[in-house]
């Protein structure tokens, strides 16, 4: 049976430019990291694809899915300090979209067992008022990418 995630992964495969999968080893060594565990749409595309260029080749790439080793807070990707006055400790960067800004995801919390992303504007990061929520899964936020193909990075949430 085919599912939605992995028809997205699919055509990360055909039409993008996805890194050699993760191993269970490198996902078991990046849960034990970062004190969280992948969700189910997290798992499948990491599996898959241990990070990815979309729409183009860095570096002009307007979406780089981050490897599993790249994967830090959020504060700690904008800022570069591990403190809570830069935002809250559940927060990591997930998908650079240049200029220092990054698409998040706040692992404190799921939606129907996903966790949600957030832009990470770093003008604004971690103001609320700025840094809405663009997807409920990443999977929602995959399928956006995918389906606008646009090299712009503000998703309608």
């Amino acid at each position: 049976m085919t599912t939605p995630m992995s028809r997205l992964l699919e055509e990360v495969s055909r039409d993008h430019f996805p890194y050699p999968p993760a191993t269970p080893d490198q996902i078991e060594t990046f849960e034990q990291r970062v004190g969280w565990r992948l969700d189910p749409d997290l798992r499948a595309f990491y599996l898959h694809c241990n990070g990815a260029e979309l729409i183009e080749r860095l570096p002009d790439t307007p979406y780089r899915m981050l490897p599993l080793s790249k994967i830090v807070r959020a504060r700690v990707a904008i800022y570069g300090e591990d403190d809570d006055k830069w935002g809250p400790a559940s927060v990591y960067a997930l998908c650079d979209v240049q200029d220092g800004n990054y698409v998040l995801v706040e692992v404190s919390r799921q939606e129907n067992g996903r966790y949600p992303l957030f832009d990470g504007d770093h003008e604004a990061w971690p103001d609320p008022a700025y840094c809405k929520q663009v997807a409920s899964s990443f999977s929602e936020f995959l399928e956006q990418v995918l389906r606008t193909r646009r090299s712009l990075y503000w998703i309608p949430g």
